[in-house]
């Protein structure tokens, strides 16, 4: 028996990706067995409507972009993008794409990339994250401050910078080991976020170190404001193992233009004047207790 080979649409049908083909305007003309399981259709609930009616909203734009492109005889192997299931959810597509002017017909082969895209998102936030606090790590607080420096060089906007160390910390530790010490670092990371303004970013930098970089602060007394206020927040007692206990912060600002034009000049500004910050408020509490002491005497 000489072999015959076996209908296209046969072969397609058992290939685990998406193929679609479709006109000009984006019109379903074909799509294999595998469209349903990744988009949840069956073809004949898809053929003669427009694909970009399936693309996530957001997509959209550079979807239809990216086609001109396939239609503009440039081969698009690797683009990404999101499409809304049958059932409601998003699921990402990496598209292999073609388009036959010949024919008349644009040919796209889909892999669902959505776990894949789940991973790298987690890969990225545990990128940029503290993964203790949840926070922003000094990776991206300085990415941020990068980017937040260039936008008001060019708009002439201000930003400042709060360099914070938390008061008396090390006696968490003592007192109830390293558990209650990230437990409290924790509740600390709760508290600060509660305490910026909305588009302000705080970043977990040390040990019991955090900075909170403030875009579009207008000068040093805002910034003060700012910072009070955190430190009324830190300022109601924390929960620990053995009972309660409360703790301050020393706060060191430093403003652009002002006190540097760059991260490392404005973190390192604001660094020296939260030791400044740490000891004047040492030797006023020193200075309160020998009061103390003498009214006793």
């Amino acid at each position: 028996m000489i072999p015959k080979l076996p209908p296209l649409a046969e072969v397609l049908d058992l290939v685990p990706d998406a193929v679609c083909v479709v006109d000009a305007e984006g019109r379903f003309l074909y799509v294999n067995a595998s469209f349903e399981r990744i988009f949840g259709f069956v073809p004949d609930e898809v053929l003669g409507r427009r694909i970009f009616d399936l693309v996530h909203p957001d997509d959209r734009a550079a979807t239809m972009q990216q086609a001109e492109q396939v239609m503009a005889g440039a081969p698009q192997p690797h683009f990404r993008n999101r499409y809304v299931h049958k059932e409601g959810h998003s699921v990402d597509i990496q598209w292999s794409a073609r388009w036959l002017p010949d024919r008349g017909v644009r040919i796209g082969v889909a892999h669902e990339v959505t776990e894949l895209r789940r991973t790298e998102l987690e890969l990225e936030h545990r990128a940029s994250h503290d993964p203790l606090t949840g926070l922003s790590n000094r990776h991206r607080l300085q990415c941020e401050l990068q980017y937040a420096i260039a936008h008001a060089t060019q708009t002439g906007d201000r930003l400042a910078v709060l360099y914070m160390d938390l008061d008396g910390f090390k006696e968490v530790n003592d007192r109830g080991g390293h558990e209650a010490g990230d437990r409290l670092l924790c509740d600390v990371a709760q508290r600060l976020q509660q305490g910026l303004r909305q588009g302000d970013l705080v970043a977990r930098v040390g040990g019991d170190e955090f900075v909170a970089l403030l875009p579009g602060c207008r000068d040093a007394e805002v910034a003060q404001a700012v910072a009070d206020g955190i430190r009324a927040r830190l300022s109601p007692p924390y929960t620990l193992p053995d009972g309660l206990f409360r703790l301050d912060a020393s706060v060191g600002i430093a403003c652009f233009p002002a006190d540097g034009r760059d991260p490392d000049a404005l973190l390192a500004h604001a660094d020296r004047a939260m030791y400044a910050d740490k000891r004047q408020r040492s030797r006023r509490g020193d200075a309160d207790l020998t009061c103390g002491i003498a009214a006793d005497a």
